[in-house]
């Protein structure tokens, strides 16, 4: 039961990762999948991947022993496509469409160097690994590139036989220099591929595809059907990647714990009908951004209610009552909701207040705003965008609501505070400011140029 950490946004501090980590032993979990993109301290070469918040080789060490002691295995995520890498000049040339960031071109040498390159230090910094997850997931714009167009002009070629070759040749990156390392691939680009075309290609022999469906109405029979088919192809073992948040919605800033429940519930029946020694585990995927350049969507402490909740519906094979007091208890809250948001109600576990800030930020400041200025009579008669403007108003009219904007103001202005302050002690400054920007700012600046233009008028 692995527990994705989706660290391209919104990395927490290792401090904080390390007081999460005998929570998520104590909920179920027994590994974590690091999705670190460019939060590795990659060196030489590769050192311009790095994010300026990247983590340093020592407090990586300090994370890896803390999860070690705790009895989690860790299994390392490089995310092969690579935009994270493509987007910098430097590796522009490696590109599969010039434009695009999306693909490594697959016929240059260079690729592989760099894969090899990057997977090499992965592994230096990580002992006794048993997987090694390699991505290969959405890869768009794959067999666009001129190369590629060549390339599928030759008889017999076709983009699934390029897709193939191409994740064969990252396997094998791995599996000549790590032989006891068994690379995983997301399944997404094997599914609509023939039987024939999968045995053929000896990518069954080299990895584990995992499965992944966040939805909460999973086609149970079709997901039995894949697994039975990946079997005859020559796949050993499979994975099932589920969600706990970070699949509801690209900006969603709060989690809704139903759907995440439901999810795990429709993965265990498919679990319950497959072959036992077919699986190999679960991934609860937790995504920050839906891709390197998208928005933060729900951060690491609003959804740890959600994780709890999924995590132990999954270690124990289903979800009662008797789960939901247990959650309760681990996470010192005294009342879960499932189906509704999340009341504001505070718990102890670590980063529950910015849980709480959130989902007040979320309920109230956008809508106390518009309530203000957009459903107010004296705003909307007396000191509209027509009166703004030109900087008039009636002297009596800004004692209607002047008073009430000031003190929404600086009402807003105390809650940004404490969720700045409490944030800091999670996340680095650019995190910080990101969700701001996104869920804070808008509000607040349409409140502060009201408040300016009526001190003008």
């Amino acid at each position: 039961r692995l527990v994705h950490l989706d660290l391209k946004g919104a990395a927490p501090r290792v401090q904080y990762l390390e007081q999460v980590l005998p929570l998520l032993r104590a909920l179920g979990a027994t590994g974590l999948l690091l999705e670190y993109e460019d939060t590795f301290p990659y060196t030489g070469p590769l050192e311009l991947l790095q994010a300026p918040h990247a983590y340093s080789p020592a407090e990586l060490r300090a994370l890896l022993s803390r999860a070690r002691a705790q009895g989690l295995d860790v299994v390392p995520l490089l995310p092969f496509p690579l935009q994270f890498v493509l987007k910098h000049r430097e590796f522009a040339h490696l590109r599969e469409v010039k434009a695009l960031p999306n693909a490594l071109n697959p016929h240059k040498e260079e690729s592989l160097v760099l894969v090899k390159a990057m997977i090499d230090q992965v592994m230096a910094l990580h002992e006794d690994l048993q997987w090694f997850h390699i991505g290969c997931d959405e890869v768009y714009y794959l067999g666009e590139g001129e190369e590629s167009k060549q390339w599928l002009q030759q008889q017999n070629n076709t983009p699934e036989k390029l897709c193939l070759s191409h994740i064969k040749a990252v396997a094998t990156c791995l599996a000549w220099s790590y032989p006891m390392v068994t690379p995983i691939v997301w399944d997404d680009m094997l599914r609509g591929m023939s039987e024939e075309t999968l045995a053929e290609s000896g990518v069954p022999q080299l990895v584990q595809p995992m499965i992944w469906d966040y939805a909460a109405d999973i086609d149970v029979a079709r997901k039995v059907q894949l697994i039975e088919k990946y079997r005859r192809c020559g796949f050993s073992k499979v994975w099932f990647a589920s969600a706990f948040k970070g699949a509801t919605g690209v900006n969603q800033s709060l989690t809704l714990i139903g759907h995440h429940l439901r999810n795990q519930l429709e993965w265990l029946q498919v679990a319950s009908r497959s072959p036992a020694d077919v699986l190999e585990g679960i991934a609860l995927t937790g995504w920050q951004r839906y891709d390197h350049f998208s928005v933060l969507c729900e951060l690491l402490p609003v959804a740890i209610p959600s994780l709890a909740v999924c995590l132990q519906t999954v270690k124990n094979g289903g979800y009662s009552e008797k789960i939901k007091e247990n959650v309760e208890k681990l996470l010192g809250m005294p009342d879960l909701e499932i189906d509704t948001f999340m009341s504001p109600s505070l718990g102890t576990f670590p980063g529950s207040n910015i849980l709480t800030l959130v989902t007040q930020i979320s309920f109230h400041l956008k809508s106390s705003v518009d309530e203000l200025l957009e459903r107010n009579r004296y705003v909307t008669g007396w000191f509209s965008p027509y009166h703004r403007r030109r900087k008039i108003i009636h002297p009596i009219v800004i004692q209607h609501f002047q008073p009430d904007a000031i003190s929404l103001f600086s009402k807003w202005n105390a809650v940004v505070q404490d969720l700045q302050a409490a944030m800091e002690q999670v996340f680095h400054r650019c995190a910080i400011e990101e969700w701001m920007e996104e869920n804070v700012h808008p509000s607040l600046q349409k409140l502060q140029q009201v408040l300016d233009d009526l001190d003008e008028a």
